[in-house]
């Protein structure tokens, strides 16, 4: 199990109270009169607060004369985490997708079990990871590839048909431009001095692609090697200056336009990102909640860390639990001034 020293014990009761999943395997709660102990989201009846104790796992209360609830049984967090581990691999492995009963064989659990399984510790059932895992293979495969036709089936797509329905406006351009790193692309940028520090806006036709601190034209080649990459123009300073003007000061940013992908859970993420009140904040739990799956806490931090728009998607709006702020891709000074600026 994970290591549980820094959690202490009111964060541990309040997450028992809630009966928060994420905190499965991070400790394990005694309750001293009954001589069991059990995982924080066990469904039985809550315990008088002064007859419980936490440890650190299952050993440690073991250690203290207790026993597993049979209930909801905290000792098979570790089995839980091993069989998800082992689905993912066999799905990566995969030339096509397994099946659930499969998966399910593989792991020795049933399918309606491991799918509950899959899916609270993932935020995705095994299908639509699947469905994740190909997509992203697809990204790899055009971003390097020479063929089209070759990386869709290097990606373990049955046909370009299948391909293209699947992943119909989720790639962020056309298959070709994958391909080319970006050929036939015209990304237009520049760097600006703002007073949270030098800051990359780059845009394409349709919006915004990418707002960065810290960055130059080499995170542009980087990404989109063969891209057209132009410098500044009179119709991108105009949506240059009113990006500059929203993170000067931060506030609704709805008018600016957007050009950024991802799957459905992310997108669904991103929007309840800029659905969050200027001068407001929210957790991963909340984010998760709002794009309509409460248990996908650990998908939704993933989601924040895959935003390519810094500010206008407002990921620094996201904050731990206990009010604490948290990490930030470009450093807690600038979330925290961010915030500062938001709440005046």
């Amino acid at each position: 199990m994970k290591g549980t020293a820094m959690i202490d014990a009111d964060t541990a009761w309040a997450a028992v109270e809630r009966r928060d999943r994420t905190f499965d395997g991070r400790f394990v709660t005694g309750v001293l009169t009954t001589g069991i102990y059990c995982r924080p989201s066990c469904a039985a009846r809550h315990p008088r607060r002064s007859n419980v104790r936490f440890f650190a796992d299952g050993t440690a209360a073991r250690a203290a004369g207790l026993r597993a609830c049979k209930r909801c049984l905290p000792d098979d967090v570790g089995r839980d985490e091993a069989a998800v581990l082992a689905a993912i691999d066999e799905i990566r492995q995969a030339e096509d997708a397994p099946s659930l009963a499969a998966l399910a064989q593989l792991t020795g659990y049933s399918p309606a079990h491991f799918q509950r399984v899959f899916k609270r510790a993932i935020g995705l059932s095994p299908a639509a990871y699947a469905r994740a895992s190909r997509e992203e293979r697809a990204r790899d495969a055009l971003s390097v590839g020479d063929s089209v036709t070759g990386a869709i089936y290097e990606a373990g797509y049955g046909s370009a048909s299948r391909f293209y329905e699947n992943t119909k406006g989720r790639l962020g351009m056309a298959a070709s431009a994958w391909a080319n790193g970006g050929a036939g692309v015209t990304i237009r940028w520049a760097v600006v001095d703002t007073t949270m520090g030098r800051m990359l806006v780059a845009a394409t036709d349709k919006g915004v692609c990418r707002l960065s601190f810290g960055e130059d034209e080499s995170e542009l080649r980087r990404r989109f090697p063969k891209a057209d990459l132009v410098e500044g123009g009179a119709a991108f300073g105009k949506l240059l200056a009113d990006v500059v003007a929203s993170v000067e000061a931060p506030g609704d940013f709805a008018h600016i336009p957007l050009d950024v992908k991802g799957t459905a859970f992310q997108e669904a993420c991103w929007e309840a990102l800029r659905a969050i009140p200027p001068g407001e904040t929210r957790t991963y739990a909340e984010i998760a909640a709002a794009a309509g799956n409460p248990k996908a806490v650990r998908a939704a931090g993933s989601a924040n860390a895959r935003n390519n728009v810094a500010v206008l998607i407002p990921c620094h709006r996201v904050v731990r639990k206990g009010g604490d702020l948290g990490g930030y891709a470009y450093g807690q000074d600038i979330k925290r001034e961010l915030l500062e600026r938001e709440r005046k």
